[in-house]
């Protein structure tokens, strides 16, 4: 007679699970689990999967390729952000600190720890509003405006890399998709 401990069950006869459960994203996984453990909601996960994969993917994409493009340029995120935003924005390269983080959706606050940190390493200044006296513009420097310009071209090939895993035509069919959920999810706001 067997007793129960010389049984390896399913779930623990493998260290980590099903072997084929790794062979899945996590998503795809977690919707498996999901089925299994609430088999009454197992027909509608498929937004639950969508969300994960969108997660995990802009996780990789960051962690793998954001991430050390900007340590290259020796900037975290949101430096980078500041300082491309007011790149694009060209000559004279001047925003005011509210356009800047509307523009990068970052707080208020962090925009005003930002442009400290970016001001003490001589890549922004301060400067005087032309029209009113009592605000001021965010001014990129000429060497602020050479390190993005110079890094630019890199940068524009890591994102390259990030995504060639998919067609020119897969990438436009993704963007446009995710443009419209984007919109629609702006649109339709939970309160």
């Amino acid at each position: 007679m067997t007793s129960q401990s010389d049984t390896p069950s399913k779930s623990n006869s493998h260290l980590f699970g099903d072997p084929a459960d790794l062979l899945v994203d996590r998503a795809e996984r977690a919707q498996r689990q999901w089925q299994k453990e609430m088999p009454e909601v197992a027909d509608r996960l498929s937004p639950m999967v969508l969300l994960g994969r969108l997660s995990e993917s802009a996780q990789l994409m960051s962690q793998n390729y954001l991430a050390p493009a900007y340590a290259d340029i020796g900037l975290k995120t949101g430096e980078f952000d500041v300082l491309a935003t007011l790149v694009r924005s060209g000559p004279p390269y001047k925003l005011t600190p509210t356009e800047l983080y509307r523009t990068t959706m970052m707080s208020s606050g962090g925009m005003t720890a930002r442009i400290d940190k970016l001001e003490k390493g001589g890549l922004v200044e301060r400067c005087p509003h032309p029209e009113d006296r009592r605000a001021l513009t965010v001014c990129l420097t000429e060497k602020g405006l050479n390190l993005i310009k110079g890094k630019i071209p890199d940068y524009v090939d890591m994102q390259h890399q990030a995504v060639d895993g998919l067609s020119k035509q897969e990438q436009q069919q993704l963007s446009g998709l995710l443009e419209k959920l984007i919109r629609t999810a702006n649109e339709k706001k939970v309160p």
